[in-house]
């Protein structure tokens, strides 16, 4: 039976994907960077090989971060025997900054400069939401017709 990745081991993982992905860089530079295969690029981002203390100080000097931003809003630990607290509610938004969608509209987000522009985005985002959890149609009554 395969163990689970550690939820440390797959927090730094998804740091490094997220700041990789923010540099622009693909799992192939990183690995060249580092000496490494990008599928060993892969399992340190998923948190299924743990990254060593100097193989995270390499990896932090390539992708210009403090070795320490990899542990930012990690889960933390519980009282000792009881494994770990209950995740970070954080943690949610570091995974899906993680993913292609999460960054992309992150920086459009980022490009707009009027606050109220932004404000509407946020209303707007809120209300599909809101709708798609009352089990009407993002798209709202007409879709579904």
């Amino acid at each position: 039976m395969k163990k689970a990745p550690d939820p440390i081991d797959r927090h730094v993982g998804s740091r490094v994907r997220m700041q990789r992905v923010l540099l622009k860089m693909s799992q192939e530079k990183l690995g060249e960077a580092l000496g490494l295969t990008f599928q060993q690029v892969q399992k340190y981002e998923k948190g299924t090989n743990r990254i060593g203390a100097s193989r995270l100080q390499q990896i932090s000097k390539t992708l210009n971060v403090p070795p320490s931003f990899f542990f930012d809003g990690a889960p933390s630990v519980g009282a000792p025997g009881d494994g770990f607290a209950e995740e970070s509610s954080s943690q949610y938004v570091v995974e899906f900054l993680s993913t292609a969608e999460g960054l992309h509209l992150n920086r459009a987000f980022a490009r707009i400069k009027d606050p109220k522009v932004r404000k509407r985005v946020i209303d707007l985002i809120s209300t599909l939401a809101d709708q798609s959890e009352d089990g009407v149609p993002a798209g709202g009554e007409d879709a579904a017709k």
